[in-house]
């Protein structure tokens, strides 16, 4: 911020655990008198005794370090305050947040010039891969970092690896270490004094040397998702080829949610795959609970798409009953009287395993199908299927047809469509007193059907209105004759 506020009249200063108590109540006085413009500082910002003057910008940076109690108090401090979050990695709350509209979201995939995406392997505990991994960085010039998140044990690993290495100069460092020692390793090592560096995940965020372009994570699987991605992220700053290993035990002894962390790892390590790992995350653990505390968990017991469906349904009933007033014009826009249409057919619409081999791609496929909300994602995604697995054959050309088919229903008011034996039955919305039926689109399925052209019917089953029409022998036909009839109401 100095450095790049030089030219203004602004006024930076930073509070943190290496400054002496003196110093910290000198920068607190200046920051309750307004002296000072921007505070840079760690937790102990929220600390009771820390006064604003004016508080206009909130900056979380790493807001995966940062709890939900933690969050909401520093919006406490200025209720009216605007919030930038940044993080590599958003937990699966924030993220959640974010994907339901709740809060803004960008994404920077563009990575700095000259960047490599780091060679990501998980392997087992070996000392000889060990030594011949921190020897080849070394004698390239560069210098490593070595992981190892028990304090007790740093002594001995260093122990360890000097002995595997006995010609290089090897230093240890964590957070119970004293300020002013901490601080003269980091910066002894910053200085190339010495080659490697065994450490606690303290380095984990704010660390930035260009020159440690290797990274051995061990006792990999005991991390989260999240820490091994900033963790990987210490190395590879600079234009040189980066390395990071995390070391485990064998993966068929690992519990499935360690196994999915080292191969979300493992898989993602293209440069700005941050976003992605993050939605794996939400996958693994969960969105957590958005209205308390907890910031993942209960996903897995429903399931993340049923959840989401529930989340939505339950949103837009809030707009249209509590809330109505405020969301009237969405409302309008809106005009949907039906959430979803169902179809049901004889006729053969799927994705062959003859295409798609794996059966949970094939599901992967079908889910991301359903997801598509626009003509253009459809359109892409058939693309990359073309891509992947070769010309798209007929069954899955009407599978594509056929979620074109559900979307333009759903506008047209049916519940649900059965197409068997060469006949269709569209089902219009199930309650009688659904003021669907004094809307504009009823009115017009009904102008439709007068014109003489058409050859739907009309019948009554019960308290349900059926729409049947005779000799649709294909996905194309029904999406053709629900197509015209859509095309008609709108003109």
């Amino acid at each position: 911020f100095s450095e790049r506020l030089k030219d203004f009249p602004v006024t930076v200063d930073f509070v943190n655990r290496f400054k002496s108590a003196k110093e910290k109540k000198e920068t607190l006085k200046k920051l309750e008198e307004g002296k000072i413009d921007i505070i840079v500082g760690t937790h102990s910002l929220l600390g009771n005794a820390v006064k604003f003057k004016v508080m206009g910008v909130m900056v979380i940076d790493e807001e995966q370090k940062f709890g939900v109690s933690a969050k909401e108090k520093l919006k406490q401090l200025r209720t009216t305050v605007d919030s930038l979050t940044l993080t590599a990695t958003p937990i699966p709350r924030t993220l959640q947040f974010s994907l339901m509209g709740a809060r803004d979201l960008s994404i920077i995939n563009t990575p700095p010039p000259n960047r490599q995406p780091i060679q990501t392997e998980v392997l087992v505990f070996n000392e000889d891969i060990i030594r011949d991994t921190i020897y080849y960085e070394t004698e390239r010039g560069g210098q490593v970092f070595f992981i190892h998140n028990r304090v007790k044990g740093l002594a001995e690993m260093k122990g360890l690896i000097q002995g595997l290495c006995p010609d290089l100069s090897i230093a240890y460092a964590h957070g119970q270490m004293e300020g002013d020692q901490l601080e003269d390793t980091i910066l002894d090592f910053m200085d190339k004094k010495y080659d490697v560096l065994i450490c606690t995940n303290i380095v984990e965020s704010g660390v930035d040397i260009p020159n440690v372009n290797t990274i051995i994570i061990n006792n990999a699987h005991q991390f989260g998702l999240s820490d091994l991605h900033q963790l990987r992220g210490r190395v590879g700053r600079s234009n040189k080829k980066a390395f990071a290993y995390l070391m485990a035990p064998p993966m068929s002894t690992l519990p499935p949610d360690s196994r999915k962390r080292l191969s979300t790892l493992e898989q993602y390590s293209d440069l700005g795959s941050g976003f992605q790992i993050a939605m794996r995350d939400l996958d693994i653990r969960g969105a957590g609970n958005l209205l308390g505390g907890e910031q993942s968990g209960f996903i897995s017991e429903i399931g993340f798409e049923m959840y989401q469906k529930i989340l939505d349904e339950a949103i837009k009933e809030l707009k249209r009953s509590e809330f109505r007033e405020l969301f009237k014009e969405e409302i309008n826009q809106q005009d949907d009287f039906v959430k979803d249409c169902t179809i049901d057919t004889d006729l053969e619409i799927l994705i062959p395993d003859s295409y798609v081999e794996s059966i949970t791609e094939r599901l992967s496929l079908y889910s991301r199908l359903d997801n598509c909300e626009t003509e253009e994602e459809l359109i892409n995604f058939h693309n990359e299927l073309n891509d992947r697995f070769g010309p798209v054959p007929p069954e899955v050309e009407d599978l594509f047809t056929t979620v074109r088919a559900r979307k333009t229903a759903v506008e047209l008011g049916f519940e649900k469509m059965f197409l068997k034996n060469e006949t269709l039955k569209c089902f219009f919305v199930g309650n009688p007193d659904s003021p669907y039926f004094q809307s504009n689109t009823f009115n017009g399925v009904l102008q439709f059907l007068q014109t003489g052209t058409n050859k739907g019917k009309l019948k009554q089953v019960g308290k349900n209105g059926i729409l049947v029409v005779e000799d649709i022998r294909s996905m194309s036909e029904l999406y053709a004759f629900i197509s015209k009839m859509r095309k008609s109401i709108a003109t």
